[in-house]
């Protein structure tokens, strides 16, 4: 068994020193945390949408921004898009494909920012929302496990992690990237927890 706990930890090591290596997508994780400090500067609002483990990591990047991370300093304006009864109810008029676009052609404006989670790139509703916040002259930021997919393709910033066969590891790295882009908005807005 300790060979398995060993093996696990070494693969999800291997995986964070790819991405540590990459000095494109550290340069791209950069940006985004530039396109969200912006974002919340100049008054706009920060969505975020995936399915299953990247719901919760959207919820985790949400909570995060409007609670607080290390230090206190005010709230930015970052919503989560998980309503049980938004998506039952589109899910059941519009299919599940819509159930994301739909809530941001509802509350997205010109100025807010999504970030599309999607382990696979190709998730149909991850991408349908990409699609419907860059009509909306939204930002995106793709979080994803694949380069050259259709939900990276339509992103402002895509940031790739080189998680490995299954989305486990993905994962993980996307919740690092995640805190690494609210570090990234802290220091910008609220220097002084970092001084």
């Amino acid at each position: 068994m300790t060979y398995t706990v060993r093996a696990a930890l070494d693969e999800a090591a291997a995986a964070l020193d790819r991405l540590r290596g990459d000095d494109t997508m550290l340069a791209h994780i950069e940006r985004a945390g530039e396109l969200l400090a912006s974002t919340f500067a100049a008054g706009g609002r920060a969505f975020a949408c995936g399915n299953g483990g990247s719901m919760c990591d959207a919820m985790h990047f949400a909570e995060e921004l409007t609670g607080r991370f290390r230090d206190d300093r005010p709230g930015y304006a970052a919503v989560a898009i998980g309503d049980a009864g938004h998506l039952s109810c589109v899910a059941n008029d519009y299919g599940y494909e819509r159930v994301f676009a739909r809530y941001l052609q509802a509350h997205g404006r010109a100025g807010d920012l999504l970030l599309a989670i999607s382990t696979s790139g190709s998730s149909a509703n991850v991408v349908a929302a990409a699609r419907a916040a860059s009509e909306l002259q939204m930002r995106v930021i793709a979080l994803t496990g694949r380069a050259g997919t259709p939900l990276a393709d339509l992103a402002d910033v895509a940031i790739v992690t080189p998680g490995g066969r299954y989305a486990d590891r993905v994962q993980e790295l996307h919740i690092k990237v995640i805190h690494i882009l609210i570090e990234l908005v802290e220091r910008r807005l609220a220097p002084g927890n970092y001084a």
